[in-house]
């Protein structure tokens, strides 16, 4: 008789992938249950709202996501630096983000101007203009908490602890559906507040996970061996490294969210019925979207991880496994799409109210969910070989691809299709569907050829395996 093993530890495999990505998973899903909350409520509370929630808030995370992921870029150096066990520059890389974060706030609060002056021309009913300002204004207002919690949250992921994000995210995004209901329809003793509700409800909760995730960083737990008390300060050396390798992802990925930006503002020119199912559809796909980003964080740790301990090999064998799981979850969510288009448009019309009837809805939005399911395959490699690319350190070609790709394909065919073709909404969605499969071929080609595997993100030409005490040296050099 013998004894049962226990299934050896393979480095990249599909285990240590689900290991680090499934509270990814939950913690995107939670934010998806969220926002799917978010646009029911507000669809059942009045037709206008929804309509003007989805294009305003679509502007607030275009105008916040540049900052975001430069911000948060600090996790791609506390992933590497946490594979070569240089413990306190985990903590001094967080701290650059950190402060990133916080310099990059007023900046925000700035360019509500011009994000209320693109709403103004957009052409948007006036009924629906004024709600989209409303919404806009108090997002951004509170928008400094994307880039907060984004910075703090990747000193826990890039040691791979996604387990404690997953928590205080789950938390701050409960909170918000709770708060949703109450100060959209006034429950509780709130006055109602309808779609300016909304928005106050997602900035107080969008301060709960990383007040959290601040007080458990400066806690005895990371003391010792991260120095995360000593080493919050600036560093002239990481925190310009930080920049270096992060604002080509911060550009990347605002002029990408601007491009999309540009074509979910352009359909609001479409009749109210096509601009609805439109916003619909881009609720329910939600649905694909955040845990594919879950995926490739997870993706983006293990590659960083494990450049820190020289071993590209694991490294390219973990973001393959990731995109294979990905594939996976976007065929099957994607037959629901299919199968059930009736069922998800139900969840966002309120037959008491005199609203676009869902009977109007349904036969566009079965075209528009036939497509869906195309348009997530097809990101998958965006969105989990992107992140791989950048969790290597190739954000150069990110930027300068995707950016080229979005404003030398997804606009000018978006503007030829509404303004000069008049095209219905069918065909918008359609080039916007060729236009990410173009994204992930490229992407997927830069992958395989393997540049990524030799480009020197922490500064060495050659970079330790395992030094002891490598970070306090660094520490005393600046």
């Amino acid at each position: 008789m013998t004894s049962k093993t226990r299934e050896p530890f393979v480095p990249g495999g599909y285990r240590e992938v689900f290991q680090v990505a499934w509270p990814l998973i939950v913690s995107m899903g939670s934010f998806t249950l969220m926002t799917f909350a978010d646009r029911i409520f507000l669809a059942r509370y009045s037709t206008t709202a929804i309509q003007a929630a989805v294009p305003s808030g679509i502007l607030v995370f275009c105008l916040c996501c540049g900052f975001m992921a430069l911000a948060s870029y600090a996790s791609t150096f506390v992933s590497q630096y946490y594979g070569a066990r240089e413990f306190p520059l985990c903590g001094v890389a967080t701290a650059q983000g950190v402060l990133l974060a916080l310099i990059t706030w007023p900046l925000l609060i700035i360019l509500i101007p011009f994000g209320r002056w693109l709403l103004a021309i957009s052409g948007h009913a006036p009924a629906v203009l004024e709600m989209e300002l409303t919404y806009f204004t108090i997002l951004m207002w509170g928008a400094g908490s994307i880039a907060l919690g984004a910075a703090i949250a990747g000193f826990f992921t890039g040691l791979g602890d996604t387990r404690t994000t997953m928590i205080t995210n789950v938390l701050g995004n409960g909170l918000n559906i709770v708060l949703d209901y109450v100060m959209i329809f006034g429950k509780w003793g709130c006055p109602e507040m309808g779609i300016a509700g909304a928005a106050v409800a997602t900035v107080i909760a969008g301060f709960v996970s990383p007040l959290i995730l601040l007080g458990l960083y400066f806690s005895r737990r990371y003391l010792e061996v991260f120095q995360t008390r000593s080493t919050f300060r600036y560093n002239h050396r990481i925190f310009w490294r930080v920049v270096r390798f992060g604002l080509p992802s911060g550009i990347h990925l605002s002029l990408d969210i601007a491009s999309f930006t540009m074509f979910v503002i352009l359909t609001g020119r479409l009749d109210p019925t096509e601009l609805a199912a439109s916003n619909i559809a881009l609720s329910i796909n939600t649905l694909a979207f955040m845990p594919l980003i879950g995926l490739g964080i997870a993706a983006s740790i293990l590659v960083g991880q494990y450049i820190g301990r020289s071993q590209p090999e694991h490294a390219e064998k973990a973001a393959w496994n990731a995109w294979q799981m990905g594939m996976l979850y976007m065929l099957l969510t994607g037959i629901t799409f299919v199968l059930f288009p009736e069922f998800y448009y139900a969840l966002f019309v309120n037959r008491s109210t005199s609203g676009i009837p869902l009977s109007d809805l349904v036969p566009i939005g079965r075209m528009l969910l036939l497509i869906l399911p195309v348009w997530g395959i097809m990101d998958v490699s965006n969105l989990v070989i992107g992140h791989a690319l950048k969790g290597a350190g190739d954000t150069d070609y990110v930027m300068y691809y995707s950016v080229g790709a979005a404003w030398l394909l997804l606009v000018p065919g978006q503007l030829l299709i509404v303004n000069v073709l008049h095209g219905s909404i069918v065909h918008s969605w359609m080039w916007t569907a060729f236009f990410i499969a173009v994204l992930g071929v490229g992407y997927l080609f830069r992958f395989r050829k393997g540049r990524w595997k030799t480009i020197d993100l922490m500064g060495r030409h050659t970079p330790p395996i395992e030094p002891a005490r490598g970070g306090a040296e660094a520490l005393a050099a600046d």
